[in-house]
């Protein structure tokens, strides 16, 4: 097996999480930027990491890196890579997306333009042929550009890897499935706990977690771009992949998980979604407003993405619903809250400093994830409030 180079993008502010995800799976990390982990790995990585990863955005074939401060130069450095060692002659390749950010070139159209002439013109010398009939498998590239450094990779996932297959319905604002695990994975949850989101929406955190205490690997039951590549990937990778993923499921016991939120829609919405991901024995979801939140039970927690109040009509109702968060949460003995939002005024209306504060970009928007942590449980016995022995 030869060695690759691999490149897996993530929200701004969650590197370190994906970062530990891919040193669980066995493979070497190369560097960590912002936004992005580079990997190294065997073959097997094309699969493993597509199937297993829950906090990357896709995953990249690197071709190469460089820097580029003019259109000439962009087009020499891309002829320069060993585009044949990658597309075979009747791959379908073009440069599916273009990112520039504080660099010279940032005409991205431009950009995508003369990268595909600099390896149309490197492919007709190395496959000494004068044109390409496109007709084989689809090479999609993306090019990231940072202050006029370019880096180049085939997209081996297809979709984004947020795509899970089960959210085939969604409400108002929902949050990514990658983001969502990212976040749990921030928390000191597990599987004996008791999680609540009490804006679960469609259901998206409430379903990560399931998963998450299931061991369901998000990727195990779609497909990705990289199956094609039947000349260089055998079928058997793959099924050797999933094989390993259905192996490390974990169905025994039950997991105390509850999803909240005052939209009926909402709720039916997040129960279909929590169906076609195999979770909906695993999640209790209810119609309820969250100043009607309460548990009798200790050392859970409060796990959500509340409304922000990005459209403007909106930030007048902001104030009041904090209110209600702090009130319900000081209600609860013992729990702690993790809470993402954007909102700049959310500690003063929850009533709480939180004792620590994450900033992670969702999309283009700066959130902060609030962590309030409550008292560890007791080590030494089980706690009597859930029935589970506490790690």
């Amino acid at each position: 097996m030869g060695k690759y180079e691999f490149v897996a993008p993530c929200h701004f502010g969650l590197e370190a999480v994906l970062k530990t995800e891919i040193q669980k799976l066995g493979y070497e990390i190369v560097k960590v930027e912002d936004g992005k982990v580079t990997f190294a790995g065997d073959e097997s990585a094309f699969a493993r990491a597509n199937i297993f990863l829950r906090t990357a955005e896709r995953v990249l074939w690197k071709i190469g890196e460089f820097t580029a401060e003019s259109f000439e130069e962009l087009f020499e450095r891309t002829a320069e890579l060993p585009w044949e060692d990658y597309i075979p002659a009747d791959g379908r390749f073009w440069v599916t997306k273009a990112t520039s950010v504080k660099s010279k070139l940032f005409s991205t159209s431009d950009i995508q333009s003369i990268m595909k002439k600099a390896i149309v013109e490197r492919m007709k010398k190395k496959y000494r042929i004068s044109w390409f009939p496109e007709t084989g498998n689809e090479y999609p590239i993306r090019v990231s550009v940072i202050k006029d450094v370019f880096l180049v990779g085939i997209d081996t996932s297809g979709e984004s890897l947020h795509k899970r297959g089960y959210r085939k319905l969604v409400g108002k604002a929902p949050i990514s499935e990658t983001l969502a695990a990212a976040l749990i994975s921030l928390t000191p949850w597990n599987e004996s706990r008791i999680l609540v989101d009490p804006f679960c929406g469609s259901g998206t955190i409430p379903i990560e977690a399931a998963m998450i205490g299931r061991n369901i690997a998000p990727g195990v039951n779609r497909e990705f771009r990289a199956e094609q590549y039947r000349e260089r990937l055998s079928e058997q990778l793959w099924k050797a992949a999933r094989e390993e993923a259905r192996d490390g499921e974990r169905h025994d016991g039950s997991l105390q998980i509850q999803g909240y939120d005052i939209d009926r829609d909402a709720i039916s919405i997040a129960r279909q979604n929590a169906a076609a991901a195999g979770v909906a024995d695993d999640i209790h979801m209810q119609v309820r407003a969250v100043k009607e939140l309460h548990h009798p039970k200790k050392y859970g927690f409060l796990i959500t993405n509340p409304p922000y109040g990005e459209r403007l009509e909106d930030r007048k109702d902001l104030p009041e619903l904090y209110r209600q968060i702090g009130e319900a949460y000081r209600g609860l003995d013992s729990w702690s809250m993790f809470l993402i939002t954007s909102y700049e005024d959310a500690e003063r209306y929850l009533g709480r400093k939180a004792d620590r504060n994450r900033k992670i970009y969702n999309g283009m928007i700066k959130t902060y994830f609030y962590q309030f942590l409550g008292p560890k449980p007791p080590r030494a016995n089980a706690d009597k409030a859930d029935g589970t022995v506490q790690q």
